[in-house]
Protein backbone atom coordinates (compact mmCIF):
# COMPACT_ATOMS: atom_id res chain seq x y z
CA UNK A 1 0.00 0.00 0.00
CA UNK A 2 1.23 3.52 -0.75
CA UNK A 3 2.26 5.53 2.27
CA UNK A 4 -0.23 8.04 3.63
CA UNK A 5 0.47 11.76 3.96
CA UNK A 6 0.93 11.38 7.73
CA UNK A 7 3.36 8.46 7.32
CA UNK A 8 5.52 10.51 4.95
CA UNK A 9 5.29 13.51 7.27
CA UNK A 10 6.34 11.47 10.31
CA UNK A 11 9.30 10.02 8.39
CA UNK A 12 10.26 13.48 7.15
CA UNK A 13 10.22 14.93 10.67
CA UNK A 14 12.72 12.25 11.69
CA UNK A 15 15.07 12.01 8.72
CA UNK A 16 15.47 15.74 8.07
CA UNK A 17 17.53 15.90 11.30
CA UNK A 18 20.16 13.46 10.04
CA UNK A 19 23.64 14.96 10.15
CA UNK A 20 24.49 16.52 6.78
CA UNK A 21 28.04 15.15 6.91
CA UNK A 22 26.63 11.60 7.11
CA UNK A 23 24.48 12.28 4.04
CA UNK A 24 27.43 13.69 2.10
CA UNK A 25 29.53 10.61 2.92
CA UNK A 26 26.77 8.18 1.91
CA UNK A 27 26.31 9.95 -1.44
CA UNK A 28 30.01 9.65 -2.29
CA UNK A 29 30.98 13.28 -1.79
CA UNK A 30 34.61 14.10 -1.00
CA UNK A 31 35.68 16.37 1.83
CA UNK A 32 38.10 19.17 0.94
CA UNK A 33 41.64 18.65 2.24
CA UNK A 34 42.05 22.23 3.43
CA UNK A 35 38.55 23.39 4.40
CA UNK A 36 36.71 20.91 6.65
CA UNK A 37 33.35 22.60 5.99
CA UNK A 38 33.68 22.21 2.20
CA UNK A 39 32.71 19.14 0.14
CA UNK A 40 33.20 18.31 -3.54
CA UNK A 41 30.00 16.86 -5.03
CA UNK A 42 28.52 16.03 -8.42
CA UNK A 43 26.61 19.31 -8.17
CA UNK A 44 29.68 21.46 -7.36
CA UNK A 45 31.44 22.69 -4.22
CA UNK A 46 29.19 22.68 -1.15
CA UNK A 47 29.89 24.25 2.26
CA UNK A 48 28.13 22.97 5.39
CA UNK A 49 27.43 24.91 8.57
CA UNK A 50 25.32 23.02 11.11
CA UNK A 51 22.01 22.19 9.42
CA UNK A 52 22.60 24.58 6.51
CA UNK A 53 24.43 24.04 3.22
CA UNK A 54 25.45 26.30 0.34
CA UNK A 55 26.41 25.32 -3.21
CA UNK A 56 28.90 28.00 -4.27
CA UNK A 57 29.00 26.72 -7.85
CA UNK A 58 25.26 27.17 -8.39
CA UNK A 59 24.65 29.87 -5.73
CA UNK A 60 21.91 27.70 -4.16
CA UNK A 61 21.47 26.64 -0.56
CA UNK A 62 19.09 24.96 1.83
CA UNK A 63 18.65 23.39 5.23
CA UNK A 64 18.29 19.84 6.53
CA UNK A 65 19.02 16.39 5.18
CA UNK A 66 15.96 16.25 2.91
CA UNK A 67 16.86 19.46 1.09
CA UNK A 68 20.42 18.20 0.68
CA UNK A 69 19.33 14.88 -0.88
CA UNK A 70 16.90 16.70 -3.22
CA UNK A 71 19.79 18.95 -4.27
CA UNK A 72 22.40 16.21 -4.70
CA UNK A 73 20.24 13.58 -6.36
CA UNK A 74 17.74 15.75 -8.25
CA UNK A 75 14.77 13.85 -6.77
CA UNK A 76 11.46 15.02 -5.33
CA UNK A 77 10.61 15.43 -1.65
CA UNK A 78 8.98 12.00 -1.14
CA UNK A 79 11.80 10.17 -2.90
CA UNK A 80 14.37 11.98 -0.77
CA UNK A 81 12.50 11.04 2.45
CA UNK A 82 12.30 7.38 1.41
CA UNK A 83 15.98 7.29 0.43
CA UNK A 84 17.02 8.72 3.80
CA UNK A 85 14.77 6.30 5.70
CA UNK A 86 16.16 3.33 3.76
CA UNK A 87 19.78 4.49 3.94
CA UNK A 88 19.63 5.38 7.63
CA UNK A 89 17.48 2.77 9.41
CA UNK A 90 16.09 3.75 12.80
CA UNK A 91 19.12 2.43 14.72
CA UNK A 92 21.41 4.45 12.40
CA UNK A 93 19.35 7.60 12.72
CA UNK A 94 19.98 7.69 16.46
CA UNK A 95 23.70 7.62 15.77
CA UNK A 96 23.70 10.13 12.93
CA UNK A 97 21.36 12.69 14.51
CA UNK A 98 23.44 14.77 16.88
CA UNK A 99 22.97 17.93 18.84
CA UNK A 100 24.09 20.72 16.58
CA UNK A 101 24.78 24.15 18.05
CA UNK A 102 22.75 26.99 16.56
CA UNK A 103 24.34 27.92 13.23
CA UNK A 104 25.20 31.42 12.14
CA UNK A 105 22.49 33.15 10.05
CA UNK A 106 22.58 31.90 6.47
CA UNK A 107 23.99 34.39 3.94
CA UNK A 108 21.32 36.06 1.82
CA UNK A 109 22.75 38.29 -0.90
CA UNK A 110 20.51 40.83 -2.65
CA UNK A 111 19.79 40.01 -6.28
CA UNK A 112 21.60 41.91 -9.02
CA UNK A 113 19.73 44.56 -10.98
CA UNK A 114 21.85 45.84 -13.86
CA UNK A 115 19.21 48.48 -14.62
CA UNK A 116 20.38 50.25 -11.42
CA UNK A 117 24.10 50.24 -12.30
CA UNK A 118 24.03 53.79 -13.64
CA UNK A 119 22.58 54.99 -10.32
CA UNK A 120 25.37 53.48 -8.20
CA UNK A 121 28.08 54.59 -10.65
CA UNK A 122 26.75 58.17 -10.57
CA UNK A 123 26.66 58.12 -6.76
CA UNK A 124 30.13 56.65 -6.26
CA UNK A 125 31.79 58.88 -8.86
CA UNK A 126 29.70 62.04 -8.50
CA UNK A 127 28.92 62.18 -4.78
CA UNK A 128 31.85 60.19 -3.43
CA UNK A 129 34.43 61.34 -6.03
CA UNK A 130 35.80 57.84 -6.60
CA UNK A 131 37.35 57.68 -10.10
CA UNK A 132 35.15 55.94 -12.68
CA UNK A 133 37.90 53.48 -13.75
CA UNK A 134 38.12 52.16 -10.16
CA UNK A 135 34.35 51.61 -9.98
CA UNK A 136 34.09 50.07 -13.45
CA UNK A 137 36.97 47.70 -12.70
CA UNK A 138 35.21 46.49 -9.54
CA UNK A 139 31.96 45.96 -11.46
CA UNK A 140 33.79 44.07 -14.19
CA UNK A 141 35.51 41.82 -11.62
CA UNK A 142 32.15 41.04 -9.93
CA UNK A 143 33.13 42.58 -6.58
CA UNK A 144 30.54 45.36 -6.93
CA UNK A 145 26.99 45.36 -8.28
CA UNK A 146 23.63 47.10 -7.89
CA UNK A 147 20.54 45.56 -6.32
CA UNK A 148 16.89 46.33 -7.10
CA UNK A 149 16.78 49.07 -4.47
CA UNK A 150 19.74 50.85 -6.04
CA UNK A 151 22.10 49.88 -3.23
CA UNK A 152 25.77 49.44 -4.05
CA UNK A 153 26.69 45.87 -3.03
CA UNK A 154 30.39 45.35 -2.18
CA UNK A 155 31.19 41.63 -1.86
CA UNK A 156 33.31 40.17 0.96
CA UNK A 157 35.51 37.30 -0.21
CA UNK A 158 37.00 34.57 2.00
CA UNK A 159 39.03 31.44 1.31
CA UNK A 160 39.35 30.51 -2.36
CA UNK A 161 37.45 33.72 -3.18
CA UNK A 162 34.22 32.29 -1.74
CA UNK A 163 31.61 34.98 -1.05
CA UNK A 164 31.07 35.28 2.72
CA UNK A 165 29.11 38.53 2.92
CA UNK A 166 28.45 41.97 1.49
CA UNK A 167 28.49 45.61 2.50
CA UNK A 168 25.41 47.51 1.31
CA UNK A 169 25.41 51.24 0.71
CA UNK A 170 22.35 53.30 -0.21
CA UNK A 171 22.89 55.56 -3.22
CA UNK A 172 19.73 57.68 -3.11
CA UNK A 173 19.12 60.88 -1.14
CA UNK A 174 18.69 58.70 1.98
CA UNK A 175 22.06 57.91 3.62
CA UNK A 176 22.00 54.22 4.53
CA UNK A 177 24.51 51.46 5.03
CA UNK A 178 24.43 47.90 6.35
CA UNK A 179 25.41 44.28 5.76
CA UNK A 180 23.68 41.49 3.84
CA UNK A 181 21.98 39.10 6.32
CA UNK A 182 24.34 36.32 7.39
CA UNK A 183 27.53 38.17 6.40
CA UNK A 184 30.72 36.82 8.03
CA UNK A 185 33.13 39.75 8.08
CA UNK A 186 35.36 37.72 10.41
CA UNK A 187 35.98 35.28 7.53
CA UNK A 188 36.41 37.64 4.59
CA UNK A 189 36.78 41.19 3.38
CA UNK A 190 36.27 43.59 0.49
CA UNK A 191 39.48 44.83 -1.12
CA UNK A 192 40.75 46.80 -4.09
CA UNK A 193 44.35 46.53 -5.24
CA UNK A 194 46.89 46.14 -7.99
CA UNK A 195 48.75 42.85 -8.20
CA UNK A 196 52.13 42.26 -6.53
CA UNK A 197 51.74 44.77 -3.72
CA UNK A 198 52.86 43.86 -0.20
CA UNK A 199 51.40 46.95 1.48
CA UNK A 200 47.94 46.71 3.03
CA UNK A 201 45.80 49.45 4.58
CA UNK A 202 42.79 48.57 6.73
CA UNK A 203 39.77 50.85 6.26
CA UNK A 204 36.40 50.92 7.99
CA UNK A 205 34.25 50.64 4.85
CA UNK A 206 34.31 49.66 1.20
CA UNK A 207 33.91 53.30 0.14
CA UNK A 208 36.90 54.27 2.29
CA UNK A 209 38.92 51.41 0.77
CA UNK A 210 38.06 52.61 -2.76
CA UNK A 211 38.92 56.16 -1.73
CA UNK A 212 42.29 55.19 -0.27
CA UNK A 213 43.13 53.20 -3.39
CA UNK A 214 42.24 56.20 -5.55
CA UNK A 215 44.70 58.29 -3.50
CA UNK A 216 47.44 55.65 -3.19
CA UNK A 217 47.02 53.03 -5.95
CA UNK A 218 50.19 51.12 -5.06
CA UNK A 219 48.58 49.76 -1.87
CA UNK A 220 46.04 47.04 -1.19
CA UNK A 221 43.06 48.79 0.45
CA UNK A 222 40.90 46.47 2.56
CA UNK A 223 37.56 47.11 4.25
CA UNK A 224 36.99 45.48 7.63
CA UNK A 225 33.27 46.45 7.38
CA UNK A 226 33.38 48.53 10.54
CA UNK A 227 35.97 49.18 13.21
CA UNK A 228 36.83 45.51 13.73
CA UNK A 229 39.63 44.83 16.27
CA UNK A 230 40.94 41.43 15.16
CA UNK A 231 39.36 39.71 12.13
CA UNK A 232 40.34 36.05 11.76
CA UNK A 233 41.82 36.55 8.27
CA UNK A 234 44.30 39.25 9.37
CA UNK A 235 46.84 36.86 10.93
CA UNK A 236 47.61 35.12 7.62
CA UNK A 237 48.67 38.42 6.02
CA UNK A 238 50.89 39.22 9.00
CA UNK A 239 52.48 35.77 8.80
CA UNK A 240 53.10 36.29 5.07
CA UNK A 241 55.13 39.41 5.72
CA UNK A 242 52.73 42.12 4.55
CA UNK A 243 53.41 45.69 5.68
CA UNK A 244 50.07 46.57 7.26
CA UNK A 245 48.69 49.94 8.31
CA UNK A 246 45.52 50.63 10.27
CA UNK A 247 43.77 53.47 8.45
CA UNK A 248 40.64 53.66 10.60
CA UNK A 249 38.76 56.95 10.96
CA UNK A 250 40.11 59.94 12.87
CA UNK A 251 37.55 59.70 15.65
CA UNK A 252 37.30 58.16 19.12
CA UNK A 253 36.18 54.74 17.86
CA UNK A 254 38.81 54.64 15.13
CA UNK A 255 41.57 55.50 17.59
CA UNK A 256 40.38 53.03 20.21
CA UNK A 257 40.14 50.06 17.81
CA UNK A 258 43.40 51.00 16.04
CA UNK A 259 45.20 50.94 19.39
CA UNK A 260 43.70 47.53 20.14
CA UNK A 261 44.80 46.10 16.77
CA UNK A 262 48.34 47.44 17.25
CA UNK A 263 48.44 46.01 20.78
CA UNK A 264 47.43 42.58 19.45
CA UNK A 265 49.72 42.84 16.40
CA UNK A 266 52.66 45.17 17.12
CA UNK A 267 53.94 45.05 13.52
CA UNK A 268 50.86 46.99 12.35
CA UNK A 269 51.33 50.76 12.11
CA UNK A 270 48.77 53.55 12.48
CA UNK A 271 47.93 55.61 9.39
CA UNK A 272 45.40 58.28 10.31
CA UNK A 273 43.44 60.21 7.65
CA UNK A 274 43.97 63.96 7.89
CA UNK A 275 40.19 64.40 7.80
CA UNK A 276 37.49 62.22 9.36
CA UNK A 277 37.90 59.37 6.85
CA UNK A 278 39.58 58.59 3.53
CA UNK A 279 36.58 59.56 1.43
CA UNK A 280 36.63 63.04 2.96
CA UNK A 281 40.33 63.24 2.13
CA UNK A 282 39.63 62.20 -1.47
CA UNK A 283 36.79 64.70 -1.90
CA UNK A 284 38.93 67.49 -0.48
CA UNK A 285 41.47 66.91 -3.26
CA UNK A 286 38.99 67.87 -5.99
Amino acid sequence: MPETFFEIKNKADLVRRIDLVSVLRRTGCIRDKYDRAKWHTSQGAISVSGTKFMNWTKCLGGGGAIDLVVHLKGVDFKTAVRWLADTFPSYDIKESVRKIPPSKPFLKLPEKDNARLTQIINYLTGVRSIPAPVIKSLIHSGKLYADHRGNAVFLLLGKEKNIVGAELRGTSYIRWQGMAPGSRKDLGYFCVSHFNTRKMVLCESAIDACSFFALYPNCMAVSTSGATPNPAWLKSFINNGYEIFCGFDSDETGEKIANKIIFLHPTIKRLKPCKHDWNEVLRSKE
